[in-house]
């Protein structure tokens, strides 16, 4: 018959086999079937920069990066970048040699996995993670080994001894986010100066997905691991311009590391996507060179909804995990009691919350491999409109009763 094929093998590839179609999407769709407020997603409702904006359509109409870019990034956003990690982190990298622009973050942690890890090569990440990290680490063959990040009291933290036993000697690489989505922890200088001494000691490469780093508060820190003894040979740091600059859709992402490394995953990269977001490139290189005023009103505004969702969600009945970055909250659903929470069940209670009141969530479970450990727990995401968040707090307040 046609359309059919003679082999009993499944057609998608065995590595793929656990990975269906993401809780974004199912996610995504039912708050539009509901008529629901979505705070899954964790995309912004309205553009960054107007001047940044006015870049990219004045790189258009100049015909900068409309046919395709160079490899490695065009040179104006590859020295912003350079000269970013230097003015902020004091990390001084070369733009030819030391700069791989990607589509976004999210092919800069494939590229550098299918480049770092071979068949067998553990990978040790810090779980709960982003779902693209065990994707990309299925199909470049290797073995991920999570390590939880748990609560305690109101954060959760990394256990720095179940790390170390973590790590074997078929231990390839360390996959590290700080800040940390979808748990918002930010990890301190005395976590990363040990997670440092670690990979210097096992001699492991180290992968470190940055992305929020201009979202971080209370006091809290963003310290690139490149910038600990031992570290700037041997690390890739993966930054973006979707989460600062609120142009999610551009997709300009890019990694900094050493020559060798970047070569490694230009490698990879090069058979992906080869190139992409060309105008857009230019206006990322001038949103880069913004003042210092342009990040910190845009990590105050962030600040304030982190306050306004977190207080509402308290008053809805969740325990609330308040981020230290990132534009997550993590809360607990069991406060809400057995009927409301499904007994921790995340999954049922996020499929019915849009029934319930109206606002979509993410079930942390999602992002474990222990998915007990992630069961009672669920994302909020807070990079909204000021009404939305407020609209979003009154509808969860029917939660409480």
């Amino acid at each position: 018959m046609a359309g059919m094929t003679s082999s009993a093998r499944p057609l998608l590839n065995r590595r793929l086999t656990e990975f269906g179609t993401t809780i974004f999407a199912e996610m995504s769709a039912l708050a539009l079937s509901t008529g629901s407020i979505n705070l899954g997603q964790g995309f912004p409702d309205t553009d960054g920069p107007e001047e940044v904006r006015e870049a990219a359509v004045r790189a258009l109409r100049d015909g900068r990066g409309n046919q395709y870019p160079p490899g490695p990034g065009v040179p104006e956003l590859r020295t912003a970048i350079a000269a970013h990690q230097e003015r902020r982190y004091g990390l001084a990298h070369d733009p030819d040699t030391e700069v791989l622009v990607t589509a976004g973050a999210t092919e800069a942690i494939a590229a550098a996995l299918l480049a770092l890890v071979e068949p067998g090569d553990e990978v040790v990440a810090l779980e709960p993670y982003y779902d693209s990290y065990a994707a990309c680490i299925a199909m470049a063959g290797g073995t991920r080994v999570p390590v939880t990040l748990r609560p305690h009291e109101s954060s959760f933290r990394l256990d720095l001894d179940e790390l170390r036993a973590a790590v074997t000697d078929r231990t390839r690489l360390l996959l590290i986010n700080t800040p940390h989505n979808p748990t918002g922890t930010v990890l301190t200088r005395e976590e990363l100066t040990a997670i440092a001494e670690l990979a210097v000691e096992r001699d492991l490469l180290v992968v470190t997905d940055e992305v929020y780093e201009h979202l971080v508060f209370d006091g809290a820190e963003h310290l690139p691991l490149a910038t600990f003894p031992g570290m700037r040979e041997r690390t890739v740091t993966i930054g973006s311009a979707g989460k600062t600059f609120s142009f999610t859709g551009w997709k300009v992402g890019w990694i900094t590391a050493a020559p060798g490394l970047v070569a490694a995953v230009r490698s990879a990269k090069q058979f992906l996507t080869y190139v992409s977001s060309g105008p857009f490139q230019y206006a990322v290189a001038e949103a880069l060179a913004l003042p210092d005023s342009y990040f910190a009103a845009f990590r105050e505004d962030m600040l304030a909804k982190r306050d306004l969702l977190a207080a509402g969600l308290a008053e809805a009945g969740f325990k609330v995990f308040r981020p230290a970055g990132t534009y997550f909250v993590t809360t607990d659903i069991r406060p809400l009691g057995a009927v409301l929470s499904e007994e921790g069940d995340g999954f049922a209670f996020c499929r019915a919350l849009p029934e319930r009141a109206g606002v979509v969530a993410i079930p942390n479970a999602v992002f474990y491999d222990h998915r007990e450990a992630g069961a009672p727990f669920v994302r909020f995401a807070f990079c909204k409109r000021t009404g939305v968040l407020e609209e979003a707090v009154q509808r969860l307040k029917g939660l409480a009763g």
